[in-house]
């Protein structure tokens, strides 16, 4: 088994990433006696390529060196080792101009002004980037319908819910139309409608202007419904690159299916390509593992729904850290 999936493509002309034993270190220091410094490898050789177009999902554990990674391509960290092309530029030489063809989301950190109303916040984004007034006017029309931002572009961003917020943040990003955009856990802690809706813009944005997405999240379903490819990255190191269903097959990772039915019932064994995990409340709750390889939710709900009346459901998607571990383990 090779868990590197299809990693080593060739570079090609025109690649939006490329990334050539690219490695980070850090110093730590410790107050003792004196100060003593110990060195700690954040990311470690990575190579990888990234085409127009493409939407990537980059994944790993907490620590693992995703933020670490993307700070690199942008030009805020400079590598120790390797070398890395974004937009063809180098991110640190050439940073400004890098910056006109890039946009950052990070989940945790705002590019908005905080008590301004959204509205003034894209200007001076626009004026930061040169945009006519044309351009200016004609691309923010288009972010805010999309995103449904129309009923808060006077409020200050400190007034506005998570979920607006994020949708703000989104479109700061995408206001001077990058060929590149980076988001860094944009969904983590929204609700399922503000990331259903954030999900469909950006499949609607990379659609209609060929947009190339680099995403990092622990979400998968994120990953799922928006990235055909992913990196998986351990320890700093790319312990995977390939398709999402691959991933699937190489770690054997499964989705669980909960079931809440109307009244109690027996455990629902016996329910092809599924593995019955547990019951609660005399059978009112049920919890059904299956390999999305081998069947699909929508197959084991009906399987489900010969057995007794459901009255709800919800879908847990693997975990990252459990995947990554499994990934681990497939390589010793």
């Amino acid at each position: 088994m090779n868990p590197t999936g299809t990693g080593g493509r060739p570079a090609g002309e025109g690649a939006v990433v490329q990334v050539s034993g690219l490695t980070r270190d850090f110093v730590v220091r410790s107050r003792g006696h004196r100060i003593r410094g110990r060195r700690v490898r954040a990311v470690d050789d990575l190579s990888f390529t990234i085409r127009p177009g493409e939407a990537v999902g980059y994944i790993g554990a907490n620590g693992a060196g995703k933020s670490t990674t993307i700070k690199m391509l942008a030009g805020i960290l400079v590598p120790t080792e390797g070398e890395v092309r974004t937009c063809g530029l180098d991110p640190v030489r050439q940073r400004r101009a890098l910056a006109r063809q890039i946009g950052v989301v990070f989940g945790q950190r705002s590019q908005l002004w905080w008590d301004l109303p959204v509205a003034e916040s894209f200007r001076i984004l626009a004026a930061i980037h040169h945009l006519d007034a044309t351009t200016e006017r004609v691309r923010t029309g288009e972010l805010v319908e999309r995103l449904e931002m129309g009923g808060y572009l006077d409020t200050p961003v400190r007034q506005l819910s998570l979920g607006q917020r994020m949708r703000a943040e989104v479109a700061a990003a995408l206001l001077h139309s990058p060929r590149l955009v980076v988001l860094d856990e944009p969904t983590i802690g929204l609700d399922v409608l503000s990331k259903q809706r954030l999900r469909e813009f950006l499949i609607e944005e990379r659609r209609e202007h060929g947009t190339t997405l680099l995403l990092t999240t622990h979400d998968m379903g994120d990953v799922e419904r928006l990235c055909p490819r992913v990196l998986v990255i351990d320890d700093g190191r790319l312990a995977y690159d390939g398709t999402l269903s691959g991933l699937s097959r190489t770690v054997g990772a499964r989705r669980v299916l909960v079931v809440d039915l109307e009244r109690p019932a027996e455990p629902l064994t016996g329910i092809p390509s599924t593995e019955h995990l547990s019951s609660e409340g005399h059978g009112l709750q049920q919890r059904l593992a299956f390999d999305p390889e081998r069947t699909t939710a929508a197959a084991v709900l009906a399987a489900v729904s010969q057995r007794g009346e459901v009255r709800d459901l919800a879908i847990e998607e693997p975990e990252i850290e459990d995947v990554v571990r499994r990934i681990y383990a497939s390589r010793r």
